[in-house]
């Protein structure tokens, strides 16, 4: 299985002109703010301070690159935060046009939603979007650790169901107890080894 065994920032794009290129696959993660994207990154890097935890939504408003070795991550801005202007709502959506307009240089998106709620609309409009453009991607359920195992069930079923997605389209992980680092890594294996498929 994959083993990371350093990640590092690289810089942040507030632009399209400062997206980096690479010969390395890219692996996106995308989430409304407050999911949990900086803490699913810190437990996928073994490194709880590589990138910036606040308990603020909507701290991050740029493209964020870290190197995992075998691969770039690109942290995106969370997106459906209410407390900010409408001109920098808009501002936040341009960056993720721009983002995903070069699809090709995308390998994958790991899309963050949390597993206590239902998906929200945007939620819904960001996966559609993937779906519409043919980025393929894989729903990551948040925060497994505040509900029972049953009640995860429950939940990845309902998850699938509005992602119009099988359930095993669906890891539930949890920042705090680790579960489900193993099955990020092993579909993060597969996306490197250029073996997946739009989901």
């Amino acid at each position: 299985m994959l083993k990371i065994t350093k990640a590092e920032f690289i810089t942040s794009a507030a632009a399209k002109g400062q997206f980096i290129k690479s010969d390395k696959p890219v692996i996106a993660v995308c989430g409304k703010s407050n999911v949990g994207k900086s803490s699913f990154i810190n437990m996928l890097a073994g490194n709880k301070k590589l990138a910036r935890v606040s308990k603020d939504p909507g701290r991050t408003r740029l493209v964020n690159y870290f190197d995992f070795g075998a691969f770039i991550l690109a942290d995106l801005p969370g997106y459906g935060f209410a407390r900010v202007s409408k001109a920098e709502k808009l501002k936040w959506a341009k960056l993720l046009d721009d983002f995903f307009a070069d699809k090709n240089s995308i390998a994958h998106v790991f899309a963050l939603t949390d597993i206590r709620h239902d998906p929200t609309a945007d939620d819904l409009q960001m996966c559609e979007y993937l779906y519409y453009n043919l980025i393929p991607f894989t729903v990551v359920a948040t925060k497994g650790d505040k509900l029972s195992r049953a009640a995860q069930s429950r939940s990845v079923i309902n998850i699938a169901s509005r992602y119009k997605c099988g359930a095993d389209n669906v890891i539930v992980t949890s920042a705090q107890t680790r579960q489900g680092l193993e099955h990020i890594l092993a579909k993060a294996e597969k996306i490197i080894d250029g073996g997946e498929e739009s989901e």
